[in-house]
């Protein structure tokens, strides 16, 4: 018992310390934002006079309600895309093996080691080529081939623990492979699919690094692109920067918190499966 109460105890100080270092930033930007702007605060002081125009002040600034559209149409074309292939591929990987899956799958893990840095600068000479450069098809095409190989692999590890007397029995009923797929294991992968999609939307969502370096036009870019509007020749808007950044993490957070036990679900499908 005292074994079990010192267990108990150890792991809940973890889990508050490992809360108290994931909130104690998002305080900071918080308490920041309410900063006069122009100024450089320190550390986690609480301002004389809040300063809570400062969220309205970094939309106007960064014209976040063009880059809220933006973004909605950036997602729209990536997460779906995204999500249709990567389900096709990872029941072809973990429920066909098809021949020659093994070699397509070692493929795909090595995806998983490419950095988005390593890649940009032959990606731009690319995207220029195709003459897409300044626009939001720059950031789409290459976002849906960067999270293919995760996509893939996240999907592989659904399907692969899947029984095959499902299949034989939707075969010996005259089910196609087009048919099994579609009314027997895309029902099934319900979990894994939507906690995919969120991860892919907060992906997206969240993507500075293609907006900034392939399109030019602060409209068509991201709503984490809107971060370089605070960022002038002489020096930097700490608070606005801070009440932007807080505006950008809003939608995420959102979707986050409403999809939450979805996403709980898959990973504990997972575990239990594996």
């Amino acid at each position: 018992m005292i074994v079990n109460r010192r267990e108990t105890l150890i792991g809940r100080t973890l889990l508050v310390l490992l809360m108290v270092i994931t909130v104690v930033p998002f305080i900071s930007l918080f308490v920041t934002a309410l900063h006069p702007s122009g100024t450089y605060p320190d550390g986690l002081s609480w301002p004389d006079s809040p300063q809570w125009g400062n969220f309205a002040d970094a939309f106007r600034s960064a014209r976040m309600g063009e880059l809220l559209l933006s973004s909605a149409l950036i997602v729209a074309g990536v997460v779906p895309v995204s999500l249709l292939l990567g389900t096709m591929a990872g029941f072809a990987f973990g429920h066909l093996r098809m021949p020659g899956h093994r070699i397509g799958f070692l493929i795909f893990v090595l995806g998983l080691t490419l950095p988005f840095e390593g890649i940009i600068t032959p990606l731009y000479y690319q995207i220029r080529d195709m003459g897409l450069l300044n626009t939001r098809w720059a950031i789409i095409l290459p976002l849906i081939g960067l999270f293919m190989p995760f996509s893939v692999l996240w999907m592989r590890a659904h399907f692969v623990t899947m029984p095959e007397d499902l299949s034989e029995a939707a075969r010996l009923d005259g089910a196609g492979t087009w048919q099994l797929f579609r009314h027997v294991h895309v029902p099934l992968a319900r979990p894994a699919l939507s906690s995919l999609a969120i991860l892919l939307f907060l992906w997206t969502w969240n993507q500075f690094l293609l907006a900034i370096v392939l399109v030019d036009d602060p409209a068509k870019r991201t709503m984490a692109g809107a971060l370089g509007a605070f960022q002038g020749q002489w020096g930097t808007d700490i608070p606005l920067l801070c009440a932007g950044s807080l505006l950008i993490l809003a939608p995420t957070l959102a979707v986050f918190l409403i999809f939450q036990r979805r996403f709980v679900a898959a990973l504990l499908q997972g575990s239990l499966k594996g």
